[in-house]
């Protein structure tokens, strides 16, 4: 490779990196929390140079994002083997420190009893703004499908809230 592509190659990267990056650190955050979005993003990108070839200037951060899916993938199934040890080596389950807001609680309660299709669908969606097009193209789907998918998921959800809400004690009327 010549100097010549290789200096084109880096504007490339870097161009690509300073209108992506926010929204790809905010993606692995939502999904990560503090601890590992930071080494997502970066390994994201990571990927991104050894594949900068692939990359499409017309639809470059649904590239990225699926990228970043892969990589979150990764860091999940990593999560659970370390939790699993930790566990093991302590002799007891792992849980949360603190305990989140009623209305988070339920949400959180409410996607995390949706399939991990539906979930990934509405935070793609809701929380990163992705287009139909950006969505078919991080999950390797068609835009008919999307839209499908997505409509059916929000469904699911609202269900789940409705009937989270309706089993909280906060949101049952007190006798008269």
């Amino acid at each position: 490779m010549s100097k010549s592509n290789v200096v084109e190659l880096g504007a490339e990267f870097d161009s690509l990196f300073q209108l992506h990056h926010d929204a790809v650190y905010r993606y692995c955050l939502r999904r990560l929390g503090t601890l590992d979005a930071e080494d997502a993003a970066a390994e994201v990108f990571t990927v991104a140079w050894r594949r900068l070839k692939e990359a499409r200037a017309d639809n470059n951060r649904a590239w990225l994002f699926a990228i970043a899916y892969r990589v979150i993938g990764n860091h999940y199934r990593s999560r659970r083997r370390r939790r699993g040890l930790v566990a093991r080596l302590a002799g007891v389950a792992y849980e949360p420190l603190a305990e989140p807001p009623l209305e988070f609680e339920i949400l959180h309660r409410a996607l995390a009893e949706l399939r991990p299709t539906d979930r990934e669908l509405l935070q793609l969606s809701s929380w990163d703004g992705l287009t139909r097009i950006e969505i078919a193209h991080v999950l390797g789907i068609k835009e008919n499908a999307v839209d499908q998918r997505l409509h059916r998921a929000r469904s699911r959800l609202k269900a789940r809230i409705d009937s989270l809400n309706t089993g909280s004690p906060e949101t049952k009327e007190a006798p008269a």
